[in-house]
């Protein structure tokens, strides 16, 4: 053991000078400083053996020593004291002042534990007890009770009083892995741990909205109840969210213990709930995810509520897939530098040529958005057009598009002194239909262009006609009215109706590419194009065909009837310039 410096040299000295007056009190003995402290107090000096004695206290620290009950404090001797840790923060404190001075300890368990706090002071040097220290002890029973009471509060849901999001968190840090391997019913053979499960009522917020909030409140706590009743021993429930459940499964046969405790909890759900006079069906989407050894129980969690978003699009519970969640943060990545690039103006439209069948001439052009990204190189519109449409940046994306076509095109005319003898197609999402004032845009477009409306053409898909026909139906003869071509995108593939060809004011039917390349060797595929040509004829249509990447497939579709096709066979889509030259040396072979 360390002996403490002498007054006055080393380290201590500048702490015994701090505070003359207790250093002088207390070396005069007087107790009556030590009984005016209103709290547990003493002097505990190391003599020259090194041995820890008491040499004055207070009857307060008395009293704690005596709800301590410890023989050998009450004597005044720490070599045998029970709660060595005090005997050794001392020890460590008198052989240098600079060392831990603060310690809390418990007595007892629950609600009947006494709780202290022990601080030291240094004291001046004793010729008879060596370095000596203030040792204070003070009572935090009422305010560790008072702590714990808050913290259980903010840990519980006041609903339904289960653990709540923060406490289920801690749940998870705080579930251990079993021992051993243990097989599941695949054979596969894997260590006992746990699984979260993520439990989503369904419907709740239109439930909500429509009976009131107490009534909510009761449905909650009702399937609050029947999830518990699904639950084995050891498994631990607790409220996440206003209508979202966790819950923490041993699993002692793999994954095939959590997909079971899913199994169970959809069976508990399919008896309705009567509630007041009402009986109410409840579903609910279950995500599952795979506690792995030191996961942030945060992560693990995310990955289950990942889980339950694909399991609401499913229909049936799922499992976390890694891969699945990397597709989705790509996604989110992409949705981000997507927003940036369309500020900063770094997308690009290219032009693929759609060709007269039977003159062979560039009769337009069709507007594709593409985009080169400076890190990840070009990204394909199959990617990125989901995300636009999914967060919303298709409005953005498709004005600018609609835009950078019409100027383009006008741009060609000027280049050329005269118009040029073609049109630009551009596509428009079934969001846009939906959300965005489609013929005021196109409107403005014409505008600002000086285009006239039969040199612009809209191509929808039929999604955005199912999704709501009237609508549709609306922005189709809006868009008649400014002289604008409609054509019906990717046609045979989605849930058209005749009605809806009937109805609609549409000019082309596209022909999606899935038919056109399989005509040479399936015989099913030419009996749809077969029959799509003769519908848009009856109904006084013109046809495209996408696709066409032979000669053969070219000159079939020509004799078939087919007015203009587009596809590899032609042309790749091409940068302005270059669409530009296309035409030119088009219109002149062909006017040969």
């Amino acid at each position: 053991m360390q002996v403490a410096k002498q007054p006055g040299t080393g380290r201590n000295s500048a702490r015994v000078a701090a505070v003359p007056a207790l250093h002088v009190a207390m070396g005069e003995g007087d107790r009556d400083l030590l009984d005016a402290l209103p709290i547990a107090a003493a002097v505990v000096g190391l003599n020259s053996r090194g041995v820890l004695k008491l040499s004055d206290r207070n009857k307060k620290f008395d009293d704690v020593i005596q709800t301590i009950g410890d023989p050998a404090m009450m004597a005044g001797d720490f070599r045998d004291c029970t709660q060595f840790q005090i005997a050794r923060l001392m020890e460590s404190f008198l052989a240098d002042f600079e060392a831990p001075s603060e310690l809390e300890f418990s007595l007892g368990d629950g609600v009947g534990a006494i709780h202290y706090r022990i601080k030291l002071a240094p004291l001046a040097r004793d010729p008879k007890w060596g370095p000596r220290c203030l040792v204070s002890m003070v009572d935090r029973t009422i305010e560790v009770q008072a702590e714990t009471a808050l913290r259980a509060e903010m840990l519980r849901d006041s609903l339904t009083g289960l653990p709540n999001r923060l406490a289920f968190c801690e749940m998870i840090e705080s579930a251990e892995s079993g021992p051993g391997d243990l097989v599941g019913s695949d054979g596969l053979v894997r260590p006992w741990g746990h699984a979260v499960l993520i439990v989503d009522m369904l419907r709740f917020s239109r439930i909500n909205e429509s009976m009131g909030g107490l009534f909510g409140d009761e449905l909650l706590i009702t399937f609050a109840r029947r999830l518990i009743s699904a639950l084995r021993s050891g498994d631990r429930l607790a409220r996440t969210g206003g209508n979202e459940f966790g819950i923490i499964v041993a699993l002692r046969k793999g994954m095939d213990d959590a997909m079971r405790a899913a199994d169970r909890i959809q069976d508990v759900m399919t008896a309705p709930f009567k509630l007041s006079d009402l009986e109410i069906r409840v579903e609910c989407a279950i995500g599952l995810a795979m506690m792995q050894p030191d996961q942030d129980p945060e992560e693990l969690f995310r990955n289950a509520q990942f889980a339950v978003k694909q399991a609401k699009a499913a229909g049936t519970p799922q499992v976390y897939q890694p891969e699945e969640a990397s597709q989705a943060r790509r996604r989110f990545s992409i949705e981000t530098e997507l927003r940036r690039a369309l500020e900063k103006d770094e997308l690009k439209l290219f032009y693929q040529p759609l060709i007269n069948l039977q003159s062979g001439k560039v009769s337009g052009f069709e507007a594709l958005a593409r985009w080169t990204h400076e890190d990840r190189g070009e990204i394909s519109p199959t990617e990125f057009i989901p995300v636009a449409e999914e967060s919303g940046l298709i409005l953005t994306l498709g004005r600018w598009a609609m835009d950078k076509a019409a100027q383009t095109l006008a741009g060609w005319d000027q280049h050329n002194g005269a118009p040029i003898d073609a049109y630009v197609a551009v596509n428009l999402s079934a969001i846009q239909v939906a959300r965005d004032n489609i013929a005021a845009m196109v409107e403005d477009t014409l505008r600002s262009s000086g285009l006239t409306g039969h040199r612009l053409t809209l191509e929808l898909t039929e999604s955005s006609i199912v999704q709501d026909p009237g609508r549709a139906q609306r922005v189709f003869e809006a868009l008649k009215a400014l002289d604008a071509t409609v054509a019906m995108d990717d046609f045979g593939t989605g849930y058209s109706s005749l009605a809806y060809l009937q109805r609609l004011p549409i000019d082309v039917l596209k022909i999606d590419r899935s038919f056109v390349t399989g005509m040479m060797v399936d015989p099913d595929s030419v009996a749809i194009v077969r029959a799509v040509l003769s519908l848009a004829d009856a109904l006084g249509m013109s046809t495209t065909a996408e696709g066409i990447e032979t000669v053969e497939l070219a000159t079939t579709l020509a004799t078939l009837g087919c007015a203009s096709g587009q596809g590899y066979y032609f042309a790749k889509p091409l940068e302005a310039e270059a669409a530009l030259d296309y035409w030119t040396c088009r219109q002149l072979g062909a006017d040969k």
